[in-house]
């Protein structure tokens, strides 16, 4: 576990370390910390455009004494895992434009505004809209209380996020609709957000939508 002070002071010592300039997205709860939505995390997330930037990145850490990590322990044989590394109070996640399920989107990274440099380390960081679609097709618990806090701490604006759940679809993600869908009901079943009605029906307006054209894809 590291806190907000912790991984300035880790980022800082990784900016000083690193060679040249590189940019990198936080995502989880590493951008949830910038934003101050949360206090503490267990790993610290970051999405690459580069290979090159990330092997550098790679570099620093093992210069600053990060050991590597067996990713399956975490991910098991999932697709689009992370490289690792890990400290004795925290872990580094570092991915290339997939999350897993999730594509680190054009539009995401357009909405990545609020930017903090770190010597050679420069660090964007990602819309809480995009966290909180990232988060709806996990299955841990954690997972769930992170979507509250964003939408209670946020100004979310819904469209925007429908929108993203289109887009992850055609990028290859087929389960965002469907579990933005279920994670957004069952939370506002619990009343533990709020979310119009009128969201909640196009989203599953669009996922009905959605199994029709593969059905008609599957007949041919």
């Amino acid at each position: 576990m590291i806190d907000v002070q912790q991984q300035e002071a880790m980022l800082i010592a990784i900016g000083k370390t690193l060679p040249k300039k590189i940019s990198v997205y936080a995502i989880g709860g590493t951008a949830m910390m910038f934003m101050g939505i949360k206090n503490s995390t267990l790993d610290i997330d970051f999405v690459f455009n580069k290979k090159n930037d990330r092997e550098e990145f790679m570099d620093a850490l093992r210069k600053l004494g990060a050991k590597d990590s067996d990713v399956t322990l975490i991910y098991g044989l999932k697709n689009n895992t992370p490289l690792m590394l890990e400290f004795s109070n925290c872990r580094f996640d570092m991915f290339m434009n997939k999350i897993i399920t999730s594509t680190f989107s054009d539009a995401m990274k357009e909405r990545s505004k609020q930017t903090h440099e770190f010597g050679n380390l420069i660090i964007k960081v990602a819309n809480p809209h995009d966290i909180l679609i990232m988060k709806s097709v996990t299955s841990r618990a954690k997972d769930l209380e992170d979507i509250i806090a964003i939408v209670n701490k946020s100004q979310i604006d819904w469209n925007i996020i429908v929108e993203e759940a289109k887009e992850q679809v055609k990028l290859g993600n087929e389960v965002a609709i469907m579990g933005l869908g279920e994670k957004l009901e069952k939370l506002t079943n619990q009343k533990a957000i709020s979310v119009p009605k009128t969201i909640l029906d196009k989203i599953w307006k669009l996922f009905n939508k959605q199994v029709r054209e593969k059905v008609k894809v599957s007949k041919g």
